[in-house]
């Protein structure tokens, strides 16, 4: 099942005193936060967050946000993860929430054979790495266009063509 609120960062401290939020960004691009008139600090999406600005800073998002206009009332928020609602983004083709990509099952797109569940998603810089665990033992795959064949994430159902040796321990 689908969650409605995804995480999509923590705030990791304030930056001045007007209690603006250093926030670390789990997103593809510092940018991708912009687009949010608003964020939670729960999963259930009570505790609403108010955006008044988003701005990439380094590695890291200063955002400013409505009543939250001292670094103590910004401190009490320190260590809060964010959380967006579902239906706030439309994501491009062939991009998926790391939330829908785990528990998915995978299968080898050649011999049907499953190869397991995508547990974890590791991201490199140069491509994502999809952890896939199957009995106890977890198999490192590139999240790349020549191993990826399809994705469903209604269906939870990945097909792969995995590289030769990461399965079959080959050398």
């Amino acid at each position: 099942m689908k969650n409605k609120f995804l995480e999509t960062g923590k705030i990791v401290g304030t930056h001045g005193v007007k209690g603006v939020l250093r926030v670390q960004p789990w997103c593809d691009s510092a940018d991708f936060l912009k687009q949010f008139g608003s964020v939670f600090t729960d999963k259930e999406g009570v505790n609403r967050l108010e955006v008044t600005s988003v701005q990439p800073h380094g590695n890291i998002v200063l955002m400013a946000v409505k009543g939250v206009d001292s670094i103590e009332k910004a401190e009490v928020l320190r260590n809060r993860i964010i959380y967006i609602d579902r239906k706030d983004v439309k994501l491009p083709e062939n991009r998926y929430f790391i939330d829908d990509l785990k528990g998915c099952t995978v299968t080898d797109a050649d011999s049907g054979a499953i190869l397991g569940k995508l547990t974890d998603v590791s991201e490199t810089g140069a491509n994502d790495v999809w952890h896939i665990t199957n009995n106890g033992r977890e198999y490192l795959v590139p999240a790349v266009d020549e191993v990826i064949v399809s994705v469903d994430i209604d269906a939870e159902a990945i097909v792969i063509r995995p590289i030769k040796g990461i399965f079959d321990d080959e050398d």
